[in-house]
């Protein structure tokens, strides 16, 4: 008897499905075919073929935050970490839309059906900024205020730089210097 399937198998399963045949072309038969299961083993774990779609852009967005759930926790100045939170957002999502455009593309497309998700995965990073600047406060490296609305400000102020939607401007030759004008700005109204 085969072992029982485990969710992440299904999902690392559904990616290479995802992969190989596209967005518009996988089916939830094509994933149990691949793991050598009938489809209705899958529906025990997924209750439909959009649920499955939605976990595997869920997923991904996980590996996005994660990274950045670990700079908040970081020692150090909290300035730094802002900066270095912002970089490796950058970094994270230009790499994988330079490198594998189609792969950045579906990914966008499978968490954009998930409106809740989206709006989870916002407020995941927003709540980290807000975090960030909540200890730049208390460490008098910022000036008093909001943190909340700090970080949405922030957050929104820069999706130039990160948001999938704005994707193709990222290979300019200027973004970087673009950032940097844009950053030093938005720093100029945190620092005292």
């Amino acid at each position: 008897m085969a072992a029982p399937l485990a969710k992440e198998q299904i999902l690392d399963t559904a990616e290479e499905v995802l992969r190989r045949f596209g967005l518009e072309k996988a089916s939830v038969v094509d994933v149990a075919r691949a793991l050598g299961v009938s489809h209705g083993t899958l529906y025990r774990h997924f209750p439909s073929k959009s649920a499955l779609r939605e976990a595997v852009g869920e997923r991904w967005l996980k590996r996005v935050s994660i990274p950045l759930a670990e700079i908040v926790k970081e020692s150090g100045s909290s300035m730094e970490k802002l900066q270095k939170w912002f970089q490796t957002l950058i970094h994270t999502k230009r790499s994988k839309a330079i490198e594998d455009p189609e792969l950045f593309s579906m990914y966008n497309a499978l968490a954009e059906e998930s409106v809740e998700g989206i709006t989870a995965h916002i407020n995941e990073l927003i709540q980290q900024l807000t975090e960030i600047i909540e200890e730049g406060i208390r460490k008098n490296e910022f000036k008093r205020s909001d943190a909340g609305q700090v970080a949405a400000g922030i957050f929104y102020g820069t999706a130039r730089f990160h948001h999938p939607a704005l994707a193709k401007e990222w290979t300019s030759p200027n973004i970087d210097e673009e950032f940097r004008l844009v950053w030093n700005l938005l720093l100029s109204g945190l620092k005292f």
